[in-house]
């Protein structure tokens, strides 16, 4: 038989080509076991890497490019024989005088040339290529009896597209088997910049490249044909933005090189279940047709294409959940858009990708996700189902962390058919407020009103006007009209229908909220209480986390700073990664307690998150009280410029906005920057115009009249007592004890001091104390002469003395956090999306974002917290600052 000797080269290294340190080592690290297998679908650059390996080695190696034709036995032995030849004279000689004169059995032969190998005792490598087009059983059960056999000084290595059918299983439990796949194989952030900065010599930028390894996931092949495509455009990054695989060059390559070597079957398999996000077993049952009980026809094609490396990636370790590579995800929808064909169908002739989307959707709601079957209904453009679906039974999937998805259903409706249906306009108003969005809310609530004017006023009727009620009541708790939210949450509970639990829910927080406003903390505390428990029972996400949030503000107002730092801290764990906007008051919370604690190192993260969760909402103060508590944190460094900045921009926001109700504080931060700065007349004009008592009495101080100071606190202390108001009235005794002393009752003013040291002692106040300056310092210094309550007082001076520095607070923290190094670096991947959590950007975004499914983004988060010993998102982000990873 004539040998082709370029069968038998060893592929040669590019001259430019990324250094693969990383495999080559894990290759070297595996040349004790009997067999490496380099195992993934086309254009992973498994030839490329094998080929600079041997290159760097220093065993001799025997190469052996397969195709179809040694499929043959005997030419396929022939072939093995002739590259054992190619580093050892003699070896094989026998055994092709056998083959030459008959045909014996493969493991004569076999056993001939592994003699030979033997006898040479020196330490070689054999490497099959291609072995993917070997279909030939007898070739399977002589390479398995091969390894079997080899003696110990011999490795061999297999590269394929497709797991060969030879015992991988017995091999690696024996830890004979060193693997390479897909995961392995991909690139990683630097080896693209290196493959595309000096292989392909472009010039882009470092987010260019970030996102064109998130487009491709590290495919090599699809890298090199997005930068064959590159070349000739002008907005590179508008093509990065773009690049799919519906690129002619993506698309080509993956229909010769993957689709088409498919079978029909699995062919049409493909096709058919690309409309699906991810994929199991029964679900693509469901959807490619075969719902026959126990065949497992789609279990058993996943587990072929997994085996196959057709672009497959396992979601979960039980290889259950699947997707596919977004880029071959997108040729297969391409092709089903480019074959679709009208289906019978019992409402009418509708196009197959919709009738595929039906499918998957009947099964999901079979199987309980909800969610899930309501997208698919949408994307079915089924709109009775996914209406019946979005009202999900009692509890709309609105509530259960749907939004996203109803409203841009909702966005999509014709205005005919939302008028026929005024309860998806009431959803849609809810949707809408849910985000922030509180004009397009209230222009969807009228909308409904004009098409339930039409309708018959019934049971259903009812309910829908009693819903509309409840949302206007929630629009009147962002912007505190205290008449309006009770006046709409009453007509709403008297029109709600008794079953409808989750909406009474709502009304029932928002009176909580409206009783809070007007001072009755019992009446609140009771209806969040009561909206809490219920929303627990029901599953009623949102009203749980807000009714959660009133109650930490009550825990805040009690003086429980450390209770209502747990509130505020389970409401984030509730909300998890999302960024709902409404968690933007147990930011808000965390950040004022952590100031008050003077621990302004944890404060600033959650104030960011504020600020930007903030941004979000419509119509809100919220940007008023963060530019006050930053005020704060700035007087807490020192930086008194900066603080009246942040004030001067919040008094402009509120008059601005007309949100005069926050103008009361916007004034009393003021007056106490003019009081620093000595401008005790303007100060004065300023409380007076207010009517602030604390204000007005440190005003009193500063002019030197204690007496018409303690008038006021006086008066003030005792109405807030009748009121049971703890923490107005802790601010003012500690004001209190201040004017006692400036009046010459030293002993009237230690008795107050004490008192207000016993409230907030349990709570941690410090910056309480420590802003009003050298006069409070004084008082302390004395009665910790009288070692009363020794240890809170020490600590007080601690921070004192840490004042008098400027910048030099954080030291003295309540809750120091020093910087340490990391223990393991961030990878490329983990920096990128540390950023991006930075940013704010929930889970499920950082997954549309880089391209990949939210598991592997949640494990890539666990990574982050581990590495940087934290549990949480925004300690997670105060951290990387600490450390300048950010």
């Amino acid at each position: 038989m004539p040998i082709i000797s370029t069968k038998l080269y060893i592929p040669q290294p590019r001259p430019v080509t990324v250094r693969r340190s990383r495999l080559i080592e894990g290759l070297n690290g595996g040349l004790h076991r009997k067999l490496t297998l380099v195992s993934a679908s086309t254009g992973f650059g498994k030839t490329t890497l094998l080929s600079e390996w041997l290159a760097g080695c220093d065993r001799p190696a025997a190469w052996l490019s397969l195709d179809e034709g040694d499929n043959d036995p005997s030419r396929f032995l022939t072939y093995l024989i002739a590259a054992w030849q190619s580093i050892g004279n003699g070896i094989g000689e026998g055994a092709l005088a056998l083959l030459q004169s008959a045909q014996p059995p493969i493991d004569t032969v076999l056993a001939v040339v592994l003699s030979d190998v033997a006898a040479a005792n020196s330490n070689a490598i054999l490497v099959l290529d291609d072995y993917h087009v070997i279909e030939a059983s007898p070739i399977h059960e002589a390479i398995a009896l091969l390894i079997e056999r080899m003696p110990p000084h011999v490795h061999l290595v297999i590269a394929t597209r497709h797991d060969p059918p030879i015992p991988l299983g017995r091999l690696r439990s024996r830890d004979q088997l060193n693997e390479l796949r897909a995961a392995e194989l991909r690139f990683t952030y630097t080896e693209v910049a290196d493959f595309l900065y000096q292989v392909m010599n472009l010039d882009l930028s470092p987010d260019d490249v970030a996102l064109l390894e998130t487009r491709t996931e590290g495919w090599i092949a699809g890298l090199q044909l997005a930068a064959i495509s590159m070349q000739g455009h002008h907005d590179i990054s508008g093509f990065i933005q773009s690049f799919s695989g519906s690129n002619r060059f993506v698309l080509d390559y993956l229909i010769e090189e993957v689709l088409l070597g498919q079978s029909d079957d699995v062919q049409r398999f493909l096709i058919k279940t690309s409309i699906l996000d991810r994929l199991c077993g029964p679900l693509c049952d469901a959807v490619v047709g075969d719902r026959v009980s126990g065949t497992g026809t789609g279990q058993r094609t996943l587990e072929y294409l997994e085996r196959a490396n057709l672009f497959l990636v396992p979601l979960d370790n039980e290889r259950l959940w699947y997707r596919y590579h977004h880029l071959f995800a997108d040729l297969l929808r391409q092709t089903l858009g480019q074959h679709e064909n009208v289906v019978s169908h019992p409402g009418g002739a509708v196009s197959s990708a919709n009738e595929l989307n039906l499918r998957a959707s009947i099964w999901y709601e079979e199987n309980g996700l909800e969610i899930e079957a309501f997208r698919y209904a949408a994307a079915a453009e089924e709109h009775m189902r996914a209406a019946r679906l979005l009202e999900g039974g009692g509890m709309p999937l609105i509530f259960r962390g749907a939004v996203t998805p109803a409203l841009r259903w909702l966005e999509s409706l014709s205005k005919p058919l939302l008028q026929e249906m005024p309860s998806l306009l009431v959803l849609h108003a809810s949707a809408l407020l849910m985000v922030g969005q509180l004009n397009g809310a209230e222009q969807k609530l009228q909308a409904a009103e004009a098409a339930l004017r039409e309708t018959t006023l019934d049971d259903k009727t009812r309910d829908v006007i009693g819903h509309i009620a409840s949302i206007r009541a929630t629009i009147a708790v962002s912007r505190h009209q205290v008449d309006s939210i009770i006046a709409e949450s009453r007509f709403a509970l008297e029109y709600l229908h008794p079953d409808n639990l989750p909406v009474r829910t709502a009304t029932t927080w928002s009176l909580g909220y409206a009783y809070q406003l007007q001072g009755d903390r019992a009446a609140a505390r009771k209806a969040y209480i009561e909206a809490i428990a219920i929303s627990k029972r029901i599953g009623h996400f949102i009203i749980q986390v807000m009714a959660t949030i009133g109650l930490g503000g009550l825990q805040e107002q009690d003086n429980q700073l450390e209770l209502a730092a747990d509130t505020y801290r389970s409401v984030l764990e509730l909300v998890g990664d999302t960024p709902m906007p409404a968690s933007c008051e147990a930011h808000l919370g965390l950040a004022r307690i952590n100031c008050e604690w003077n621990d302004i190192a944890a404060a600033k993260p959650h104030l960011r998150q504020s600020f930007l969760l903030a941004s979000q909402i419509e119509n809100t103060d919220r940007y008023v009280v963060c530019e006050l508590l930053q005020a704060r944190l700035l007087l807490a460094r020192g930086e008194l410029s900066e603080a009246a900045a942040a004030i001067a921009k919040a008094g402009q926001f509120a008059i601005q906005h007309n949100y005069m109700l926050r103008m009361p504080e916007v004034a009393a931060a003021h007056a106490a920057i003019l009081l620093r700065q000595g401008n005790v007349s303007a100060a004065a004009q300023l409380v007076r115009q207010h009517e602030l008592p604390i204000s007005m009495a440190k005003v009193n101080l500063a002019e030197g009249d204690a007496a018409a100071a303690i008038a006021i606190l006086e008066t003030f202390r005792s109405e807030l007592e009748t009121k049971s108001w703890e923490s107005e009235r802790l601010a003012v005794m500690v004001v209190q004890a201040i004017a006692l002393h400036r009046a010459g009752d030293m002993g009237k003013a230690m008795e107050v001091l004490r008192e207000a040291l016993a409230m907030a002692e349990q709570g941690g106040f410090i910056r309480l104390f420590v802003e009003e300056g050298d006069a409070m310092k004084e008082l302390l210094s004395e009665l910790a002469k009288k070692s009363v309550t020794p240890i809170y007082t020490s600590r007080l001076l601690a921070a004192f003395e840490a004042e008098a520095g400027i910048g030099a607070a954080e030291p003295h923290a309540r809750k120091p956090r020093p910087v340490r190094s990391l223990i393991e670096p961030l990878s490329e991947r983990e920096l990128l999306i540390l950023r991006l959590i930075a940013d704010g950007l929930s889970n499920q975004e950082i997954g549309s974002r880089l391209y990949l499914a939210l598991s592997t983004v949640k494990g890539y988060i666990r990574n982050v917290f581990d590495k940087l010993q934290v549990k949480r998102r925004t300690e997670a982000v105060a951290r990387a600052r600490e450390l300048g990873l950010l």
